[in-house]
């Protein structure tokens, strides 16, 4: 009896569709028409469903510093929880998207949300590196899941006609909760340390478990999907994507060339890709179509979209580390991150209202440009910048994460479309392994280039003091006297001296350094920008010229 109820639950409901209600694909929901109610609520959990997807990573990613002493963990093991989630949510949609369209949209919601609250249920009661390694890795699989739940359930609360917008704002909404994380997880983290950010998570997760049980989705069309070699691809595939991103998440960290496992872990991910890739370049049904991965449409979104990654990392890695290095912390920064929330959402607000199926690449070439512009202004820091100096560039990027993102998921959407349903799977796992192993990379970009910088500025700048120099002997002696009260030795004040000046150089050598890698991601968002006016001039060219033959024939 407990098993038959179970299978009801999880069961799909009949659903008689109107022709123009149909699902567009298996595996994703058809289009009924809804009662105004209903589509509030299916809004509502939509949101919740966004900001639990959001936040699984959001939370950690704010408060690794904190969650390092709490849990006892060294610099390298702290790096590994938001690595690990990046490893496991890189390459789960390949299977995913195959699960709902073989068992259904119900099973797929209640099980993964199901797992996902389990696991951060248990870790409440285990603090150890390993169980936060668990929960985290189930933690990215379940945020995949989730994040395609926000996609659907917005999709159910807008009218057909504007359902394209409402793709804009499901994929925007999980990209406001770093902001989010970062003004309220302080106040979480006062009330009972680490675990009042799980147990938070754990109520986002048993919320939208509730709201997926009480109001589900139309039911999709179900049909045979797996086959043999879909499991051996996702091994190969998912473990070589796995280990990059343990390399980018780690590598700054550790060092480059400092640890060997790097070198390990890139010599074993390259062949298993590479075997990925031989067998789904000959089958009949692939996973990933690899012809379609190669045409120069897809090269040209990819290498775009890297790079669009790599420069919005200026606002998650440069510009909180500049003010982090100057002494400012999460507490300190409450009004720069309700500016930069604010300025998520009219990111995603714009993208919708503007939305254009035939100019999607004007709003990505505008999101970079407005990168290049404030990175540049960001530049030119010093050590007496504070957040306030930051509000009005860090409000352009932010806008401009989240105005980008709508319309390119579309772009490459619109193209897998064009070439049949079958292009889909592809599509969405290169989306989320351009998105994720970007993100990363754009943080080990910009970290490691930092830290050179670092070193560079600062052998610099020690060069140039000299202890006969009058006013560096003035700075030694006034360091001195500052602890002249408590430090009697002579001795000991001058070296006392000696050390806070050197204090003094590091962190100038750092705020150099910082607005030298603000400045390379000004260069890299203007080349990018310059890029795509290129690729537009010359669509435009071309249509021009086909026009100008046709008229002539």
């Amino acid at each position: 009896m407990p098993a038959t109820r179970l299978r009801r639950f999880l069961s799909e409901e009949r659903w008689e569709f109107a022709p123009h209600e149909m699902p567009a694909m298996p595996g994703s929901p058809g289009s009924p028409e809804h009662p105004n109610r209903r589509r509030i609520a299916y809004g509502i959990i939509a949101v919740l469903l966004g900001l639990t997807g959001g936040f699984g990573s959001a939370l950690i990613s704010a408060n690794t510093t904190t969650l390092q002493g709490s849990l006892g963990l060294d610099p390298a093991e702290i790096a590994w929880l938001p690595t690990v989630y990046v490893m496991t949510n890189t390459s789960i949609n390949l299977l995913l998207i195959k699960f709902r369209q073989q068992f259904g949209l119900r099973p797929f919601a209640i099980i993964f949300l199901g797992i996902y609250a389990a696991l951060t249920l248990g870790h409440l009661f285990v603090r150890d590196f390993w169980s936060a390694i668990v929960v985290r890795a189930a933690s990215g699989m379940a945020g995949a899941a989730v994040s395609s739940l926000c996609l659907y359930y917005m999709m159910q609360a807008l009218p057909a006609k504007w359902r394209l917008k409402a793709v804009v704002i499901g994929i925007g909404i999980p990209q406001c909760t770093l902001p989010l994380a970062r003004l309220f997880s302080p106040d979480l983290l006062a009330m009972s340390q680490w675990r009042m950010l799980y147990l938070f998570e754990l109520g986002l997760a048993l919320l939208s478990l509730a709201g997926v049980a009480w109001l589900r989705l139309p039911p999709t069309i179900r049909r045979k999907a797996f086959e043999p070699l879909d499991f051996v691809t996702f091994l190969l595939f998912g473990i070589s994507m796995a280990l990059v991103a343990a390399v980018l998440g780690l590598g700054r960290i550790v060092w480059w060339t400092n640890a060997n496992w790097i070198a390990w872990a890139l010599i074993i991910a390259l062949p298993m890709f590479l075997a990925a890739i031989a067998i789904e370049h000959h089958r009949a049904n692939p996973l990933l179509n690899t012809r379609w991965l190669a045409s120069s449409d897809i090269l040209r979104f990819t290498i775009v979209t890297i790079m669009a990654r790599i420069v919005l990392s200026e606002q998650t890695y440069a510009a909180v580390g500049l003010l982090t290095v100057l002494g400012q912390n999460n507490d300190q920064f409450g009004t720069l991150f309700t500016i930069i929330f604010i300025a998520s959402v009219a990111g995603v607000v714009a993208s919708a209202v503007t939305l254009n199926v035939e100019k999607l690449a004007h709003p990505v070439m505008l999101s970079i440009g407005l990168v290049a512009v404030a990175a540049f202004t960001d530049s030119h820091s010093t050590s007496l910048t504070r957040a306030p100096q930051m509000y009005a560039t860090q409000a352009l990027i932010a806008f401009s994460a989240t105005f980008f993102l709508g319309p390119s998921l579309l772009f490459g959407m619109t193209r897998a479309l064009r070439e049949g349903s079958g292009h889909i799977i592809t599509f969405i796992a290169l989306f989320g392994i351009i998105n994720s192993i970007g993100s990363l990379g754009g943080s080990a970009l910009l970290g490691s280039y930092q830290t050179i910088r670092e070193k560079a500025e600062s052998a610099a700048i020690v060069q140039t003091v000299d202890p006969t120099d009058p006013i560096v002997a003035a700075r030694l002696q006034a360091g001195g006297a500052a602890v002249g009260r408590v430090v009697g030795d002579p001795a000991l004040r001058s070296a006392e001296g000696g050390a806070l000046l050197s204090q003094t150089a590091t962190r100038e050598a750092n705020v150099l350094a910082y607005n030298d890698t603000f400045r390379l991601i000004a260069w890299l968002a203007a080349a990018t920008t310059l890029y795509l006016m290129f690729l537009l001039i010359r669509r435009a060219w071309r249509a021009r010229r086909m026009a100008g033959g046709e008229a002539a024939a």
